[in-house]
């Protein structure tokens, strides 16, 4: 008898620890947020100086402001002019770089206005809000902005516009985080190659 109820007392005590483990995991801060927004959650702390207690507060913030977006499907017409104009962009980059990573951070504004997110007029609420939604592919678009602004040479443009190309696909897509079915080989020998 003294037997069954430790093993009975050991399994009570294993799930309440199992239990306290996932529901730590789907609080609005530390782990959850951590696995929320990946390389985000650390871009953020980076940009508080290592303040995890400010980063998570921000991003929680981001969550209760954006959290409850729903993104708006796009037409067929109007998903297909998209590919038609980064198929464009990418064709741009050989002869003009910097007008094409204009060109490709303009679109990317506007595919995220058309799929719900707040305008582009406000780059950092837009990718506040992107970043609750699209965490992994964010940065991509952070790198092309900057790249407008002059900051790197053509080869920092040709990775940005590569890594903004992540986020791109995901907006294009039907459903969120599963990128949309573009065709890549038109683009040889240009940026997204």
């Amino acid at each position: 008898m003294t037997t069954v109820l430790i093993i009975v007392a050991v399994v009570l005590v294993a799930a309440l620890a199992f239990g306290l483990l996932r529901l730590q995991g789907r609080r609005p801060g530390g782990r959850g947020l951590q696995r929320r927004f990946g390389p985000e959650y650390d871009r953020t702390v980076a940009r508080h100086d290592g303040d995890t207690k400010a980063a998570e507060h921000e991003l929680a913030e981001r969550v209760k402001l954006h959290g409850s977006l729903s993104e708006r499907p796009l037409r067929p017409e109007a998903r297909e002019a998209y590919t038609r104009r980064w198929a464009e962009v990418q064709e741009r980059f050989l002869d003009s770089p910097r007008d094409a990573v204009v060109e490709a951070d303009a679109l990317l504004a506007q595919l995220a206005r058309d799929r719900g997110f707040p305008d582009g007029d406000n780059f950092q609420e837009q990718t506040d809000a992107l970043s609750v939604h699209h965490a992994a592919q964010v940065d991509g678009y952070r790198r092309v902005h900057t790249a407008v602004r002059g900051q790197g040479g053509t080869e920092e443009m040709r990775k940005a516009l590569i890594e903004s190309r992540a986020l791109f696909d995901v907006l294009l897509a039907d459903a969120p985080d599963k990128p949309a079915r573009t065709d890549r080989h038109e683009a040889k020998g240009s940026a997204a190659a």
